[in-house]
């Protein structure tokens, strides 16, 4: 997931979290946490500028807060399409708020297919090294 820029630093500073800790399954359930909060706000902004008249001053608010969110674990793609989305409201025009939406959508899907994959994964896998000694 780094390698496809996916997830940056932050991503790794969480897992690292995990690693050596007591509470195990911290890392899978601030990206649930974000997983159910992206959800949400990207469902949030759809329904206002679904509106007869958009509230940019409100989508606004709900980006700030994806971008902060995705920010948290790491979520690079998610945050980049947030930070292009801004350019389109702060332009006030619901056509490219749109097409922003639909990015903003197809990345959080890519991320989070990806987490998801990755909570699946037992624990001991990475654990398996591919420097067998013979």
């Amino acid at each position: 997931m780094y390698a496809t820029g996916s997830v940056d630093a932050y991503f790794q500073q969480l897992q690292s979290m995990d690693e050596g800790s007591a509470a195990t399954g911290f890392v899978a359930e601030v990206i649930n946490i974000f997983l159910n909060d992206a959800d949400r706000i990207i469902n949030d902004i759809a329904g206002l500028l679904n509106q007869p008249e958009v509230d940019f001053y409100k989508v606004d608010a709900l980006v700030h807060q994806l971008i902060g969110s995705s920010s948290t674990v790491g979520a690079k793609k998610v945050k980049l399409a947030c930070i292009q989305f801004r350019q389109s409201y702060v332009a006030k025009s619901e056509e490219r708020c749109l097409m922003a939406l639909t990015l903003l959508r197809n990345e959080f899907c890519d991320v989070r297919n990806q987490l998801q994959t990755m909570m699946q994964v037992p624990t001991y896998v990475p654990m398996l090294a591919f420097d067998f000694q013979f």
